[in-house]
């Protein structure tokens, strides 16, 4: 029961700020492009890279911490299933271009992400 606990907290703080970023996003560029699914994507995977490579090192980690962090806050936070949703709208409104574009970044741009912050994470 307390490990559900440490999920919910950091899935209340994930969920919160991908909702804060999403809509901040959506107000600043006005565009059909899901540029904040896209951002939340790359941070998300980003963070999770520093989290994992930091904790590898830290064999006594508490279990609890990888609760919070990675399934937690990561989970909640990152939108993996809002960026199959928005791809696919994009492909029914026509915007195949826009669908691929995002499908490439997305994959590409996480990518990158996650190795850019398992290697900070392995630095710190």
């Amino acid at each position: 029961m307390k490990d559900i606990l440490w999920v919910s907290i950091g899935a209340v703080f994930g969920a919160n700020l991908r909702y804060g970023i999403a809509r901040l996003t959506g107000k600043i560029f006005q565009h059909p492009f899901p540029l904040g699914t896209l951002i939340i994507n790359i941070t998300g995977s980003f963070l999770l890279g520093i989290f994992f490579m930091w904790a590898r090192q830290r064999m006594d980690l508490d279990l609890r911490w990888r609760l919070l962090i990675a399934v937690g806050f990561c989970g909640g936070y990152t939108t993996f299933s809002a960026y199959a949703w928005e791809t696919l709208d994009l492909a029914n409104q026509g915007n195949w271009g826009l669908a691929a574009l995002n499908v490439a970044a997305s994959n590409v741009l996480g990518l990158l992400a996650v190795f850019a912050g398992a290697y900070i994470g392995q630095k710190i």
